[in-house]
C-alpha cells in the first residue's frame, strides 16, 4: 500500500475475502455503494438503482440482503481477527468517535478509509450514530458512555453565550468540568477536543478560538465580522486602515480601506472613537457624538466641572480637549449654574 494506516491486516484483501461469498450484481453493488474500488464518496441509492434500471428501495433490499450474507458467511468469521482490531482502535481512540475524525486517525488514503466505514457498517461491535442537528455522524461501541458525552456537550453548548469567545484549553476545561458531573474517571485534553469536534452547535474560527458555531464570532460573513475579531484580538481602538490591514494578514482577505471604514460604520459593535479610530462598544465605549457624550455624563453624573467632563469623555474619544470646550461653548445645549458646573439647556 502506497500510504501508511494504522490497521495492521490489508483491508483490500479482507474485503476480497468478504465480497467474495455474494452474487456478482450484489457484490458491484456493494462495491459502488462504499466505493471500495475508488477514492470517490460512495454512489447513492438512487445513482446505483439508475445505473441497474432498478428502484432505490430494490437497491436498499440487496445491500441489506448482501451485508447479512456477508455476517454470515466462514468468511466473516475468518475475519473476525480484523473487525476485533478495528474495535480495539474505536475504544483507544475514546469509544465514541466523529466518523471523518476517526477515519482520518487510521488512514489518510481515502480508498482505504471507504473499506474501514464499510466494516464499521458490517461489524456488530459498532453502533451508528447517524448525523441530525446537533452531532456530526458519529460511532460508538458503548452506549452509556456516548449517551454521557452527548448530554456533556449539551450542557457545554447550553452554558455558552451568542457573544462568548473562549480558548480552546478553557474549552476543554469547561467541557470536563461537565463530563465529570457523568464520567468520573476520565479527564483527557485529548479526548475531550475530539469528543467537542463532534457538535455542531459549537465551533471554532480562523483564529483558533472556540463558541456557538452559528454566531458571527465563529461562522464569520463578511468584512464586519472579520474586523470584530481583529479588534477583539488586539485589545485596543484601530485605525480602519490599521483593521484592513489586519484581515489580509491573519485571514489572507483583500480589503480595500474605504470599504472598511464604510462596513465598521453601520455596524453598531464599533465605536468611532477618534478620526478614523474604531472601538469594540462592548469595551463600555458609547455611540454618538461628543456632544452626546457630554449629555449623557451630565444626565448619568448630575452637573459637572469643565474637567470632570473633560477627563470622561476623552475616556470615549481619542480627540484634542479644545473639541471638548468647543461643545460645552454651544449655549444651545449646555449652560452653567452658580457653581460654574454645567448642565443640559
Amino acid at each position: 500500500m502506497s500510504k501508511q494506516h494504522k490497521l495492521t491486516f490489508n483491508p483490500k484483501k479482507v474485503t476480497k475475502d468478504l465480497l467474495g461469498v455474494l452474487p456478482v450484481r450484489a457484490r458491484d453493488i456493494i462495491k459502488k455503494r462504499y466505493g471500495l474500488e475508488s477514492s470517490s464518496e460512495g454512489m447513492t441509492l438512487e445513482a446505483i438503482g439508475e445505473t441497474y434500471g432498478i428502484t432505490r428501495e430494490r437497491v436498499r433490499q440487496i445491500e441489506n440482503f448482501a451485508l447479512n450474507s456477508i455476517r454470515k458467511s466462514d468468511a466473516y468469521t475468518a475475519n473476525a481477527v480484523s473487525f476485533e482490531e478495528l474495535k480495539k482502535h474505536m475504544d483507544e481512540y475514546g469509544g465514541v468517535v466523529h466518523e471523518q475524525d476517526f477515519l482520518d486517525h487510521l488512514t489518510s488514503d481515502k480508498e482505504l478509509q471507504n473499506h474501514v466505514s464499510f466494516y464499521l457498517e458490517l461489524g456488530s461491535d459498532f453502533i451508528k450514530l447517524k448525523e441530525d442537528e446537533e452531532f456530526a455522524h458519529r460511532w460508538t461501541i458503548d452506549e452509556e458512555l456516548s449517551g454521557k458525552v452527548h448530554n456533556s456537550l449539551r450542557k457545554l453548548y447550553e452554558s455558552l453565550s451568542e457573544d462568548d469567545l473562549i480558548s480552546e484549553s478553557e474549552m476543554i476545561v469547561k467541557f470536563l468540568d461537565h463530563l465529570e458531573e457523568t464520567v468520573k474517571d476520565i479527564r483527557n485534553e485529548e479526548l475531550a477536543k475530539r469528543w467537542i469536534k463532534m457538535s455542531k452547535k459549537i465551533g471554532k474560527n480562523a483564529l483558533g478560538e472556540w463558541g456557538i458555531a452559528h454566531s458571527p464570532n465563529i461562522r464569520v460573513r463578511g468584512i464586519r465580522d472579520l474586523a470584530y475579531l481583529v479588534l477583539r484580538k488586539h485589545g485596543s481602538p484601530m485605525h480602519f486602515r490599521e483593521v484592513a490591514k489586519a484581515i489580509k494578514q491573519i485571514f489572507g482577505k483583500d480589503v480595500n480601506e474605504a470599504t472598511c471604514h464604510n462596513e465598521l460604520i453601520k455596524d453598531k459593535r464599533f465605536v468611532l472613537v477618534g478620526r478614523g479610530l474604531y472601538a469594540l462598544a462592548k469595551w463600555g465605549y458609547s455611540q454618538g457624538t461628543v456632544r452626546d457624550i457630554i449629555k449623557t455624563i451630565i444626565k448619568d453624573k448630575g452637573p459637572q466641572s469643565r474637567d470632570e467632563i473633560l477627563k470622561k469623555v476623552l475616556r470615549e474619544r481619542y480627540i484634542k480637549e479644545n473639541t471638548v470646550l468647543v461643545n460645552l461653548q454651544n449655549k444651545k445645549y449646555f449652560k452653567k449654574d452658580k457653581n460654574g458646573k454645567y448642565l443640559i439647556v
